[in-house]
C-alpha cells in the first residue's frame, strides 16, 4: 500500500498536466465543438502510457468512440466507462475563472468537464502507469477503455455500436465514470442509474413575431406551451400522463435496506446551489433518498419564447420550446412515454404541440451482492480511508442499460469528485486531495481485480 501511495504520487504532477490539456481543448457534443481534437488528444495519452487505442467510426453514427486496450497478466479483463464530451460552458458570466483553462486555486482544479467526466480519464491512465511501475511494467490484469463522445447529448449512437462491438469491449466487469466525497469525506459509490425520456415540446403559430396588440385576436404559442406543460404534472409533483408509472419494478426489502443506509444533506444542497425555496421533501414530507432511488421524475429544463432581452419589446411570439426530461427507474420504458406523451397532450387539445424525442434510455441496476461490488467497496475504503456509501442507483442517468444489455457484466460507478464540484454547472471543480486518492483507488483496483 505504501509503495502504491509513492507511485501515485510520483504520478501526479503528470496526471494534473494531462487533465489540464484535456479542460484547454473544449469538446461539446450539443454544440459540435472541438471533437475531432479531443479524440487526437485522448489517444495520444492513451498511447503515451503504454496502451492501444482505436477509434471506432464504422457502424457509429455519431461521434468516434474510442477503443483502448492494455495488456495484463491475468485472463481476467476490466473494463473502465468514460467520455470526452462535456457540457456547454455558458453561462459564460457566471464563471470565476476560465473555464477551458483549467487552473488550480486553493486546492482545487477548475474547469468545463474537470468532474464530468475528464478527471476520471487523467486519474484512470494515471493509475494504470503507477500499477505498471508497481510490477515492473506489467499489468495483473487486462484493462480496457470505452471512451465515447455524446454522453451529453443522451449516447444515442452507442447501444447500437455496443451491439457491434460487444466481442471488442468484451470483460469481466466495469468502472463506470464518476463519482466521488460526500460532505463528510466518504467515497459513493453507485451501482445503478435512472433512465430518460428526454424530449422537445414546440408550438409554432406563425412565421413571424406580431405586435402584441394582436394578443387580442390571435393565439399565443407560450401560452399554449405553458397550459400545455402544466397538465403534465399536479402542483404536488405527481405525473398524469397516462401509464407514467405502469411497469415499475417494485423495490425489494434488501434494496431498500441498501437505500436506507444512503445520507441526504439538505443543508449543503441549498447552500451549494443556492436554493431559496424549501426542498420538495420539506413541503410534501416524503423521505429525499426514497425520491433519488425509487421514484421518477418529470421536469422542465429549458423554455424560450418571445423577447428575453434587455428592455422591453412588446411582441406576441411566433413560437415557443421547451425541453423536458422524465427520470425513470426499472422496469419504466422511454419511448412507450414518449408515445404516451404525445397521445396525452393530444387528447387534452394541444394537437399544435409538436413532441420529438431527444433521448430514451432504460434504467438500469447491478446486483449489491455481486463480487465486484464488494471489491470496489473494499478498495475504496483502503484509498480514502474511510467507509464508503454504496448507492443502488444514482439519480442521475447515462447509458448504463446497454452496457448490462451486450457485455453482462456487473457495474459500478466511482471518481474523484466531491458534493461541491459543481458538474454542469459554471465553476466545475474537483478537489487535488481527491484526485489523488481517485487514482490510488483504481490502482488498488487493479491489483484486487487482477489477483496480486
Amino acid at each position: 500500500m505504501s509503495d502504491l501511495c509513492s507511485l501515485v504520487e510520483a504520478e501526479f504532477d503528470r496526471a494534473l498536466a494531462e487533465l489540464q490539456t484535456l479542460i484547454q481543448q473544449p469538446s461539446v457534443a450539443a454544440q459540435n465543438l472541438g471533437i475531432p481534437e479531443t479524440v487526437a488528444i485522448v489517444v495520444r495519452l492513451i498511447e503515451a502510457s503504454g496502451g492501444t487505442a482505436r477509434v471506432l467510426t464504422e457502424g457509429v453514427l455519431g461521434n468516434p468512440i474510442i477503443y483502448a486496450e492494455f495488456e495484463g497478466d491475468s485472463a481476467r479483463t476490466l473494463l473502465f466507462y468514460n467520455h470526452y464530451d462535456v457540457q456547454p460552458a455558458e453561462p459564460l458570466e457566471e464563471w470565476t475563472l476560465d473555464p477551458w483553462r483549467g487552473e488550480v486555486k486553493e486546492g482545487k482544479i477548475f474547469g468545463r468537464g474537470v468532474s464530468d467526466n475528464k478527471g476520471e480519464i487523467a486519474a484512470r491512465l494515471a493509475a494504470i502507469r503507477a500499477v505498471q511501475a508497481a510490477n515492473g511494467g506489467k499489468l495483473p490484469c487486462r484493462v480496457k477503455f470505452l471512451i465515447e463522445g455524446e454522453e451529453e447529448i443522451g449516447s444515442l449512437a452507442l447501444p447500437a455500436a455496443l451491439e457491434r462491438y460487444a466481442d471488442l469491449f468484451k470483460a469481466d466487469a466495469c468502472i463506470w465514470e464518476f463519482g466521488g466525497a460526500d460532505k463528510d469525506g466518504r467515497p459513493n459509490l453507485y451501482g445503478g442509474i435512472k433512465g430518460m425520456a428526454y424530449m422537445l415540446l414546440n408550438v409554432k403559430h406563425g412565421a413571424v413575431d406580431l405586435h402584441s396588440a394582436n394578443a387580442a385576436v390571435v393565439d399565443n404559442p407560450a401560452w399554449r406551451l405553458t397550459w400545455a406543460l402544466a397538465s403534465l404534472k399536479d402542483p404536488d409533483g405527481q405525473v398524469k400522463i397516462p401509464g407514467f408509472y405502469d411497469g415499475i419494478t417494485p423495490p425489494t426489502e434488501a434494496q431498500r435496506a441498501v437505500a436506507a443506509q444512503i445520507p441526504f444533506y439538505p443543508a449543503e444542497l441549498k447552500e451549494i446551489y443556492g436554493i431559496e425555496r424549501p426542498l420538495l421533501t420539506e413541503q410534501f414530507g416524503f423521505d429525499p433518498i426514497e425520491a433519488l432511488v425509487f421514484r421518477p421524475t418529470c421536469t422542465i429544463c429549458g423554455l424560450e419564447s418571445g423577447y428575453t432581452g434587455e428592455g422591453s419589446k412588446t411582441v406576441l411570439p411566433k413560437q415557443a420550446h421547451a425541453k423536458i426530461d422524465c427520470r425513470l427507474v426499472p422496469g419504466m420504458d422511454p419511448f412507450a412515454i414518449y408515445e404516451s406523451t404525445k397521445a396525452y397532450l393530444a387528447a387534452q387539445g394541444f394537437a399544435d404541440v409538436a413532441v420529438e424525442l431527444q433521448s430514451g434510455q432504460f434504467a438500469y441496476w447491478t446486483d449489491p451482492t455481486d463480487p465486484f461490488v464488494a471489491q470496489v467497496v473494499e478498495t475504496a475504503r483502503e484509498a480514502w480511508g474511510t467507509e464508503p456509501v454504496y448507492h443502488l442507483s444514482s439519480a442521475g442517468t447515462g447509458p448504463m442499460h446497454p452496457f448490462g444489455e451486450f457485455l453482462k457484466l456487473p457495474i459500478v460507478s466511482t471518481g474523484s469528485g466531491y458534493f461541491g464540484s459543481r458538474a454542469h454547472a459554471p465553476n466545475e471543480n474537483i478537489r487535488l486531495a481527491d484526485f489523488r486518492k481517485g487514482i490510488l483507488h483504481m490502482a488498488l483496483l487493479l491489483q484486487k481485480f487482477g489477483g496480486y
